[in-house]
């Protein structure tokens, strides 16, 4: 007996027409990606978001770093419940956890929506039920 393809339940904001946040702040793209010292990590390449949840709240973070002109250019899959967003002086968002952390992540392919079982991993990694 075949099993059909589960479509994931994460799309990407910057791919779906149909889904919007419920608060336009709650967009974080293009802000910086600091760790708690403070040092910079990256920035927030593009948001998962739940298709199934009624109002769609950002799941995690693909955070990208590095990189020329996007070669060379690394993916990060962080948890939202890992990041909190600073607004003093520049509008940022910082992780709670070192950039060795977040940089020692399981490699994330940023074209590929990632699959329960990489959600598990990454949330299991940041040591999240």
């Amino acid at each position: 007996m075949e099993h059909a393809q589960q479509r994931p339940n994460l799309v990407k904001l910057s791919e779906s027409e149909d889904l919007r946040l419920e608060e336009p702040w709650q967009d974080i793209r293009g802000l910086d990606v600091m760790d708690v010292n403070g040092e910079q990590i990256g920035s927030v390449e593009d948001l998962y978001v739940d298709r199934e949840a009624r109002l769609p709240l950002p799941r995690f973070l693909d955070v990208s770093a590095g990189g020329f002109l996007g070669i060379g250019k690394k993916h990060f899959l962080v948890p939202v419940e890992e990041v909190s967003r600073d607004v003093g002086e520049e509008d940022r968002v910082i992780v709670s956890q070192h950039r060795d952390k977040v940089v020692g992540s399981p490699d994330f392919e940023a074209e590929e929506v990632p699959n329960e079982d990489f959600q598990r991993a990454i949330r299991a990694y940041y040591g999240l039920s």
